[in-house]
């Protein structure tokens, strides 16, 4: 149940909310889009702000570079909202690799220093704390899975603790408000790669009491690859160091002629020269478009068609990576069948129009809030 786009907002529509939206995804006229977790579809409105930032470029040059600076600032202050931050604690990067790093350089750390990390990590929130190894921190690896009293466990003592929002794999979406908790009982700093739930899960930095995030905005957020954000707070900005540098990391970057390197009093202190303009233009749009839509409504409907999914492959057999209960499941379905090859799957279900991703043996399926329960039954009739 939604409200109408088109009628005051006491009016109530029993449209589903897929259907509602349907028309701003152009990719459900061609294929079943189920790979939300590697790289999204474009809407319309994405597509269109990033032809017409093109065609404005193509014939103006740069005439309304102020329209970028606003840009600029506009997915700073969606990305905020989408959150619960403030836009001053909103960096403009490349991808989420990129504010991991920053993240994991920019911090002085110290011989002897714990950190808390896990093993099912994709790479990019792996490899930058199994290198501070070398720098003489000690790395604690726990599994995603293991309880609240094991991360509470292996949190005393620690100065940091990085997890992902939802596992890349299994789709198991951790309990950030808990082990935010965690993390401030025991002075923990606390940094959470958001790329696998962002845009389809509610996500409250205050809430959780979340120091540091990253995130891209090629999955679940919509966006076009190579545009993303890092969050920092406030009261750590200070902390981390800005290890790549250039001219628009400083408080004076309108000032050519300055060489005044005092850092900018905001997360742009991240923000290394000139940025993607065209990307911005385009994650711009996606982000308000799930701001429109609402993001509760959005992780229900992915949630829905998430269990649609799993139940109707486990009726053919398929075993299921994982639990998938009300509190950790996400968008996230991996699925693999005895004496059937997984990648032979993810082929003939694309032969028919399916997309969906082979992930270590698993086929994997990523819906997002615009597929519809009809299209989740023909992926399940297709299933061999």
């Amino acid at each position: 149940m939604g409200f109408s786009q088109n009628a005051g907002p006491l009016t109530v529509t029993t449209e589903p909310l897929w259907n509602q939206y349907r028309q701003e995804f152009p990719v459900t006229k061609n294929l079943i889009y189920l790979n939300h977790a590697a790289v999204a579809p474009l809407p319309r409105r994405s597509a269109v702000a990033m032809q017409t930032w093109a065609q404005e470029a193509l014939d103006l040059g740069s005439l309304h570079y102020e329209r970028w600076m606003d840009t600029y600032e506009q997915v700073r202050v969606a990305a905020a909202k989408l959150i619960g931050a403030d836009r001053s604690e909103i960096a403009l990067v490349k991808n989420t690799s990129e504010g991991i790093s920053m993240v994991a350089q920019g911090i002085d750390w110290r011989t002897g220093d714990r950190v808390v990390a896990f093993r099912e990590e994709f790479p990019s929130n792996y490899y930058p704390w199994l290198r501070l190894e070398a720098q003489g921190c000690l790395v604690d690896w726990l599994s995603a899975e293991d309880d609240l009293e094991m991360i509470e466990l292996a949190c005393r003592g620690a100065r940091f603790l990085a997890i992902s929002f939802v596992q890349y794999l299994s789709g198991f979406r951790a309990d950030l408000k808990a082990i935010g908790e965690i993390c401030r009982r025991n002075g923990c700093f606390f940094f959470v790669d958001a790329i696998q739930g962002l845009g389809a899960f509610p996500l409250d930095v205050e809430d959780a009491n979340i120091d540091a995030l990253a995130a891209d905005g090629h999955k679940w957020l919509l966006g076009p690859e190579g545009c993303g954000v890092l969050y920092v707070r406030k009261s750590r900005q200070d902390s981390i160091a800005p290890k790549e540098f250039g001219w628009t990391n400083v408080a004076g970057y309108a000032d050519y002629a300055s060489r005044d390197m005092t850092l900018r009093s905001d997360a742009g202190r991240y923000e290394c020269g000139t940025l993607n303009t065209i990307g911005c233009y385009g994650l711009r749009a996606s982000m308000e478009l799930l701001l429109e839509v609402g993001v509760e409504r959005v992780a229900e409907a992915v949630t829905a068609r998430a269990d649609q999914l799993a139940a109707g492959a486990a009726k053919k057999g398929y075993q299921l990576l994982g639990e998938r209960t009300a509190e950790n499941s996400a968008g996230i379905v991996a699925l693999q069948k005895s004496g059937v090859d997984s990648r032979k799957v993810v082929y003939e279900l694309k032969q028919k129009g399916i997309i969906a991703a082979p992930r270590q043996g698993w086929v994997r399926f990523s819906p997002h809030f615009y597929i519809s329960l009809e299209d989740i039954e023909r992926v399940i009739e297709a299933l061999p």
